[in-house]
């Protein structure tokens, strides 16, 4: 790729010289040819991880089906993505290797392999689960299961609500087989006609706007009834084929590939090109066939031949199919059988000075840096404050947004469009390409552009991941700035349930860099500087393997050197090779990952220095953290970046350096604690296989880490500790 026209990244005055040179290339002739991880194993291992929460009988039930619907929803996007890439690259005959060297043909042979016996474990896992919520009072019924007047009262139901949205497809010479939209829940019937004794095919596609699972009156018993709709639908198809004879019916689901691919720079307006696109994902070639596993031959051949699905691809399951369906059955109003219901506090950082001032987040940020920790400190009174305040304050003269992934109903483009509505300058730099929230995208641009915002897409070829807000206030005679750098979207909802951090300075060197930063991604600028920002794509991997490379030589001479990084992935392999070097010259590495990991720690010579965790639970750990020991004066980066060539090579991203001690302290002790033997967490081993150490010696489960951040987080507001 070529270089993009970001700017450079430098984090120390004395590193500008090497930022500027050529390109930086590591000799890894070195190094084993097998010290990688295949990628798409290792996200399976990850989705794994989600189902051994699922099977977890210490959590509260209805977290366990949460966990259950999570693994359905991320094995969906799994396949639309990640299995769809694989076969696109064989289909073309595009021969290149995956990142361990292996072709695809023979890494998707075992994607498939592996991902059959997850689907089937995961089935198990709901079928296992269905008797506790059975005691609990929580039913999924069979029709089987039912009485006389609970099948009247679904009679009633079924032709006032559901019969007329119904739309059978039969398939014959005059009708072609009907096309099958992905992750749609689908019925295949056969008939009979009696007169004729000819069958026929029919497909029927189970109503999306419909509630997956129709509730059954309780008769006062507080006990709460489901029947899977698809269920209730088999039960009534002779009303929808009057006169003819039902043989078979059976449920069946198709995933497509639904990745999007728009070539940026032949496309002169980027939003009609997406749309467009978009329209075309609904078609994407077939890639995987779930069935239920009473499916007979017959049918099955049908479905096969016509959708183009090898044997390969056809995944037999008990039903009911796409549990993520449960979904619904989490939002049930049980608090018993969920977590423990937490309130975020709002950072002692925002809280005013004296009880009955109001809060103000300009003062409060004057008076140094903030670091936020959500969702354990509030997003709404913090970063949506932020915003919100900043719209309304006539002083305040311009403001600066980018947006990845916001909410339907986002209090924060409310504020942008308050804002321009009230005479401000507002910038929106919208990522209209993130991945499944386009079409969302697209109208909260759209939306923006009519308040009188000045929306821009960002740079050609790139995604801008990066989660920026800079504000430009009046102050005294003179311009201030107010930033934001995050990890994480601004999105009010997903803050609920998302890790992540963020920074809120008025450091005048920040909100200069930003400047610059916006003023490149709306204009043509090209920047070669920032003080305290690292950018991708051109220098934030040369950033860091410089990072690395210094720790290496402390090691080597005998000075303190460390390295510890969270992270959502890591894959790149320069950065592995990097970090491999370092645990060769002495430097304990400590990777903390939620998902993908390529990095195969403990191996004797190689990586015996390097330990890897993951931690999963109520909260989806996303920030991001990059900490080097430095010879006593760490460095210490937060930001939107995760160590993968997109991220690196094909996005805008953004780490900021943290500069106060007691941040710095933050960061190390949520390190030790997370690392700590003695934390619930999955280790990495040398084989490449995480296994679970959840227990200590004598069988009782270890503290875990949301929990206790929980616990230290909420202490600080009662003892107004800053």
């Amino acid at each position: 790729m070529e270089d993009s026209p970001l700017g450079d990244a430098t984090i120390a005055a004395d590193l500008l010289d090497d930022y500027e040179a050529e390109p930086m290339f590591i000799d890894d002739s070195e190094l084993p040819g097998d010290r990688f991880l295949d990628r798409e194993l290792s996200w399976l291992a990850f989705n794994q991880r989600v189902l051994e929460l699922a099977e977890d009988d210490t959590l509260p039930l209805l977290e366990r089906a949460n966990f259950l619907a999570i693994f359905a929803s991320n094995l969906d996007e799994f396949f639309m993505v990640r299995v769809a890439g694989l076969k696109r690259r064989i289909a073309t005959g595009i021969a290149v290797p995956t990142n361990i060297g292996r072709a695809p043909l023979d890494v998707l042979a075992d994607v498939g392999r592996r991902a059959h016996e997850l689907q089937e474990r995961h089935a198990q896992a709901f079928q296992a689960l269905k008797p506790l919520l059975d005691d609990a009072g929580i039913h999924v019924e069979h029709w089987s299961d039912l009485d006389e007047r609970d099948r009247v009262t679904l009679d009633e139901t079924f032709s006032g609500q559901i019969f007329p949205v119904l739309m059978p497809l039969a398939v014959d010479p005059a009708h072609p087989f009907p096309y099958i939209s992905g992750l749609s829940l689908n019925l295949s019937i056969r008939v009979r006609n009696p007169k004729t004794g000819k069958e026929e095919f029919a497909r029927l596609k189970v109503p999306t706007n419909l509630p997956r699972f129709v509730k059954l009156p309780d008769a006062g018993t507080g006990v709460l009834r489901f029947i899977p709709l698809e269920d209730l639908i088999s039960n009534h198809l002779e009303e929808l084929f009057p006169g003819m004879e039902v043989l078979e019916h059976h449920e069946f689901r198709v995933t497509r590939n639904e990745d999007v691919e728009v070539e940026e720079d032949d496309a002169e307006n980027l939003i009609n090109a997406l749309e467009k696109e978009l329209q075309r994902r609904r078609f994407g070639p077939p890639i995987r066939l779930e069935i239920t596993d009473d499916m007979d031959e017959v049918t099955l051949g049908l479905l096969m031949s016509e959708l183009q699905i090898t044997e390969q691809e056809v995944y037999r399951l008990p039903a009911p199919l796409d549990l993520s369906g449960l979904f619904e059955v989490t939002r049930i109003d049980k608090p018993a059988l969920k977590y423990p219901r937490h309130v975020p506090t709002t950072s002692v950082n925002l809280l005013p000075t004296e009880p009955n001032e109001r809060p103000d987040v300009f003062a409060s940020i004057s008076r140094g840096d903030i670091l936020l920790h959500h969702p354990y400190e509030s997003f709404a009174t913090s970063v949506q404050t932020f915003i919100e305040q900043a719209a309304l304050d006539p002083d305040v003269l311009a403001i600066k947004q980018t947006l990845y992934r916001t909410s339907g109903d986002s209090p924060i483009v409310e504020a942008l469009i308050d804002a321009a509505e009230a005479g401000k300058a507002v910038l929106a730099l919208v990522e209209i390409k993130a991945r499944f929230d386009e079409q969302a995208n697209i109208g909260w641009a759209r939306k923006l552009e009519k308040a009188g915002v000045h929306v821009v897409y960002g740079l050609v070829g790139l995604k801008t991941h990066s989660k920026l807000a800079l504000v430009i206030r009046q102050e005294g005679g003179r311009l201030r700035h107010y930033s934001h750098i995050g990890t994480g979207n601004y999105n009010p909802k997903t803050s609920r349930i998302y890790e992540d951090l963020g920074l809120l300075t008025a450091d005048d060197t920040v909100g200069k860099d930003l400047t610059r930063l916006f003023n490149e991604l709306s204009g043509y600028a090209i920047e070669k500087k920032f003080k305290r920002l690292l950018v991708a794509p051109r220098y934030l991997r040369k950033g860091l393997l410089k990072q690395i490379a210094r720790e290496a030589e402390n090691a080597r001479a005998g000075k303190p050197s460390g390295i510890r990084i969270k992270v959502n992935s890591m894959v790149d392999e320069a950065v592995i090779d990097g970090l491999y070097r370092a645990s060769q010259s002495g430097v304990p590495v400590d990777i903390w990952v939620r998902g993908i990991c390529s990095l195969t720690p403990g191996v004797e010579g190689l990586s015996e220095n390097i330990r890897v965790r993951s931690i999963l639970g109520r909260y989806l750990e996303h920030s991001r953290i990059f900490r080097f020991e430095n010879d006593g004066d760490p460095q210490v980066f937060i930001g939107s970046a995760d160590m993968m060539h997109r991220n690196l090579d094909r996005r805008v991203e953004a780490l900021i350096r943290l500069t106060r001690a007691e941040h710095l302290d933050e960061l190390q002790r949520l390190f030790d604690l997370a690392m700590s033997d003695e934390t619930s967490a999955w280790w990495l081993g040398s084989d490449g296989v995480w296994n679970r150490h959840d227990r200590n010696d004598a069988g009782e489960p270890l503290p875990d880490l949301q929990n206790e951040l929980m616990r230290q987080i909420a202490a600080r507001k009662r003892s107004g500790v800053r």
